[in-house]
């Protein structure tokens, strides 16, 4: 739609490879940028901040390292924004910890699987999405209920003001000066441990301090002169008015705004030394709000022109009442009111000469990180704790049926090709009842598995289990091995289970040695050529309408290579080349020897195969010690040719001869044309038997 902009995504990382397969993987969906060092990461969040969604970064990089891109992140604020996903083949516990520790909120391990790359980048970019949202909802409804609030406030004071005549300012005056007494008291000394929330309460409500004088005659606060001793009962007894106005209020008795405004409004004409009015508290009797709007009412009072006196200076105000001339007060509250002498007049001239907003929304910034029914943080962060858990569990074990279970909702997650096997969807509620759950584990071993894992405990929570598993119509021996997951609340709860199963009928049945030498060549530690085929007919058949390319390559040459510089030297070409081979493809990818320098990759891919294609193909053509090493490459594509698995490697090996026919060091693609074209090789080759088989040997 346009208008809306692809999400952004910033992978550092110094390899090349490494960039491109993740291009591949994320470039169709999301903006990508690139940074090949930690430093021109860095470059890249100062120069577009939030505009970036996520970064994916390596931990080993030149100049600046993986983590000291999470310290600047940290230092510079963007940690806070900007998820970072860790991609890195160093998996050791301490270096994952230590990222974690930094802000990193997940980790993918190399080589890439597509899926899980897709899907933790899909939700990390959302989670985090949502966060925002949410939270500016929440701003915005705190902001507006702030604001109404106040506005009542300044409506009611200013009422009470217009009677008293004065300037309208008091109330500002007083709320900037409780705001500044409040956070200086709580630097100088830990005797009154309040918290944001809690002077913020005080703040607000020093604004019906004065609400009281609503009911005193007109004519004795606007009086000009003195005060008689019957006058002056009656304007003394507004603090017991005002507090009985808020304490016979209908509703919201059980509010913290209506209580502090209670306790300000009748005691702040107390005093420290117990002879204020109107109950003669003494000390700390008094409530700490209270104590620190009377200071700030004398002050303002003091500096301000009232109709029955002239305004003092500010120097004179604080000498008054450092002497004692103004009544009691709390020492520690002198000792605030010392410290902030040389900054009150500036403080106060900004407060006449600009609205609150901007402290207004620190405010309310602070309340939406705080409020516990509001902490959209604290739920991320939880979900984003519950990824982490899971990534770093399955980091250690290797990928077989993967599943995870919560308790509320009950409800049994499967990755793809789990559900697949097992003929289940990808979702399951209410799994501990479902019949078709039940009729691949039976309900005793659902019963089983059950025990094993509710007698777990948070000290000792990974659990091991061997139970038998239905699969297709046959009896499997599985090792179920999973974490069991526990809230953080005391008493802990059990609220669900991450973990995989593995097949063991093998294991139990022959020695892994002899299994794994039937299915891979002995040299390149690649599969073989039957063992790859076998896969590779199980994956079309698992997923048949989608796209894949299949590559044959061998290397231009090599028969040359052996003659020369011996055959030692071919076999530790052939092993690099298979290393290589391994570093380029993903962890879903299919790679084999055919055989001498043959090679098989097989590939699923979305849009185009041509960027993974390509990006093999430079790759693989490279330099092993001083020799030169250059490729050919035959491609067949599922699009044109369809999933018989035997005409897709005929078809690539006919595309290979071809690129060989043509000088080599090139991709060549099967085509409907190939066929003339090696028709008339054939009829040279018939002509030289030996032509086409030296051919395809080198």
């Amino acid at each position: 739609m346009e208008g809306i902009r692809k999400k952004r995504i910033l992978i550092a990382d110094d390899s090349e490879m490494n960039r491109e397969i993740l291009i591949d993987m994320l470039g169709d969906e999301y903006d990508v940028l690139e940074a090949t060092d930690g430093e021109e990461a860095v470059k890249q969040l100062a120069q577009w901040g939030v505009e970036i969604d996520l970064v994916l970064l390596d931990i080993v990089m030149p100049k600046m390292d993986g983590f000291e891109v999470l310290s600047v992140m940290n230092r510079e604020g963007w940690i806070k924004d900007i998820p970072v996903i860790i991609i890195s083949s160093e998996t050791l516990p301490d270096i994952v910890e230590r990222a974690y520790e930094l802000g990193a909120v997940d980790f993918i391990s190399r080589p890439f699987d597509q899926s899980i790359v897709h899907r933790r980048t899909t939700n990390t970019i959302l989670l985090y999405a949502k966060q925002r949202k949410l939270t500016n909802m929440v701003a915005e409804q705190i902001y507006e209920k702030e604001k109404q609030s106040g506005l009542m406030i300044d409506i009611l004071s200013h009422i009470v003001e217009f009677r008293n005549g004065e300037s309208g300012l008091h109330v500002r005056h007083v709320h900037v000066l409780t705001e500044l007494l409040l956070n200086r008291l709580v630097q100088i000394t830990d005797r009154y441990p309040l918290t944001k929330q809690q002077m913020n309460i005080i703040a607000t409500a020093s604004a019906l301090h004065d609400i009281g004088k609503i009911a005193i005659p007109g004519e004795i606060i606007n009086k000009p002169g003195r005060l008689t001793d019957e006058e002056f009962a009656i304007m003394k007894s507004h603090s017991a008015i005002g507090s009985e106005m808020l304490n016979s209020l209908p509703a919201y008795q059980d509010e913290p705004l209506v209580r502090v405004g209670y306790e300000i409004a009748r005691w702040h004409h107390e005093r420290w030394d117990g002879r204020g009015y109107p109950d003669g508290l003494k000390g700390d009797e008094i409530p700490i709000g209270a104590q620190i709007v009377a200071l700030a009412d004398v002050y303002d009072a003091l500096t301000s022109e009232r109709v029955y006196k002239k305004a003092f200076s500010h120097e004179k105000a604080v000498e008054m009442i450092l002497d004692g001339q103004c009544g009691a007060f709390n020492p520690l509250l002198m000792d605030c009111l010392r410290s902030l002498a040389e900054e009150l007049p500036e403080q106060l001239r900004l407060a006449t000469a600009q609205e609150d907003g901007g402290r207004e929304m620190r405010v309310i910034a602070e309340e939406v990180q705080r409020h516990e029914e509001l902490s959209v943080s604290n739920r991320t962060l939880q979900m984003l704790e519950h990824e982490r858990l899971k990534a770093r569990f399955f980091a250690d074990v290797s990928e077989e049926l993967q599943f995870e279970y919560t308790v509320s909702p009950g409800m049994l997650t499967l990755s793809g090709v789990s559900a697949a096997k097992l003929g289940l969807p990808e979702m399951v509620m209410n799994p501990l009842t479902n019949e078709r759950i039940l009729s691949l584990i039976g309900r005793d071993g659902m019963e089983a598995l059950s025990s094993a894992i509710h007698a777990a405990g948070p000290e000792k929570p990974v659990v091991t289990h061997e139970c038998r598993l239905d699969i297709d119509g046959r009896p499997r021996r599985m090792r179920v091995v999973c974490r069991v997951l526990w809230s953080d609340a005391k008493p802990t709860r059990y609220t669900g289970v991450i973990g995989k199963a593995i097949d063991i009928r093998d294991e139990q049945e022959h020695p892994d040695a002899l299994e794994w030498m039937a299915s891979h060549d002995s040299l390149t530690g690649l599969l073989n050529h039957s063992s790859a085929k076998a896969l590779i007919q199980e994956r079309i058949g698992l997923r048949p309408d989608a796209k894949y390319v299949l590559l044959i390559f061998d290397m231009d040459g090599f028969k040359s290579i052996n003659d020369v510089r011996g055959h030692l030297f071919g076999d530790k070409v052939l092993a690099y080349m298979a290393e290589r081979l391994r570093q380029s493809v993903r962890s879903g990818d299919i790679v084999a020897r055919v055989g001498g320098d043959e090679f098989l990759i097989f590939l699923e891919y979305k849009e185009s195969e041509g960027p993974a294609v390509q990006r093999l193909f430079r790759h693989l053509t490279c330099r092993f010690e001083d020799q030169e090493i250059r490729v050919s490459m035959g491609a067949a594509r599922t699009e044109e040719l369809g999933t018989d698995y035997e005409r897709l490697f005929h078809a690539a090996d006919q595309a290979l001869c071809a690129v060989k026919e043509l000088g080599g060091n090139q991709v060549c693609y099967y085509n409907k044309n190939m066929k003339d074209m090696l028709s008339a090789v054939s009829a040279i080759d018939e002509s030289s038997p030996s032509i086409r088989r030296e051919r395809r040997e080198e």
